[in-house]
């Protein structure tokens, strides 16, 4: 399969690149429910570090317990942030997709569609933030993960773009993530993050991207996107 599949598909008919799309999306109702993404190590405020100052200068000879720290209500009003350069929205959106087996977090106010194309069902995302997302799914039991990225380079090879990936780094027998630049014929340079996961048969190609200047400002959101994918099906591991 590799690049022989995107190579017959009519990408002409998404129109989208990684310098906006306008898509819309729906779902049975044409509602998503607003949700927090859960605590997992890619979520919101999941990865803050402890509260260790002073430690460095600490000449006490026993130390006293340490209380656990919990989960505490914002104060109401509008707080004056730290860093504006990595805003991570607080409120997000879980898409699901019932037949493929998977679903993942975006931030509310996020537009898409799904569309079936030889064989392989693409859902495209954009996020209020300028984030470009592409979710492929499709079967085929003999694709490694480097396979994987092999066709998510093909893919926007097919609408315009040149890609030049990295290597892939492994999360987990399930998940593997590589990072990619791209030009655009006609809009320029841009970054991407590629997830990819499969199983026995299954196999999803997560392609996360945004213009160059827009990548740094939004990468925490990209990472809390990727981050919450999941899959129902087993993953390589059966786990």
């Amino acid at each position: 399969m590799k690049n022989k599949l995107f190579s017959m598909m009519t990408i002409s008919a998404f129109g989208l690149s990684f310098a906006g799309c306008s898509a819309s999306f729906s779902t049975g109702d044409n509602t998503l429910a607003a949700v927090k993404p859960t605590n997992t190590a890619s979520s919101p405020g999941a990865n803050k570090p402890a509260n260790s100052a002073s430690t460095a200068n600490s000449t006490a000879k026993t130390e006293k317990p340490k209380t656990t720290l919990q989960d505490e209500k914002k104060p109401e009003g509008k707080a004056k942030t730290a860093s504006k350069s990595n805003p991570v929205p607080e409120s997000w959106v879980y898409v699901y997709d019932e037949a493929k087996g998977y679903g993942f977090s975006v931030p509310e106010g996020s537009k898409g569609e799904v569309e079936t194309v030889s064989g392989v069902d693409v859902m495209t995302v954009t996020t209020p933030n300028d984030v470009d997302i592409f979710v492929l799914s499709y079967k085929d039991k003999t694709l490694t993960k480097e396979n994987l990225l092999e066709d998510a380079v093909a893919f926007l090879e097919e609408m315009g773009q040149k890609v030049t990936p990295g290597n892939l780094k492994a999360e987990s027998d399930d998940y593997a993530v590589a990072d990619a630049t791209t030009v655009h014929p006609t809009r320029g340079k841009g970054k991407l993050r590629i997830l990819v996961g499969t199983d026995v048969t299954d196999n999803y190609v997560m392609i996360l991207g945004a213009e160059d200047a827009k990548f740094a400002p939004n990468e925490k959101t990209i990472d809390e996107i990727w981050g919450s994918f999941e899959m129902w099906s087993g993953g390589a591991s059966n786990n």
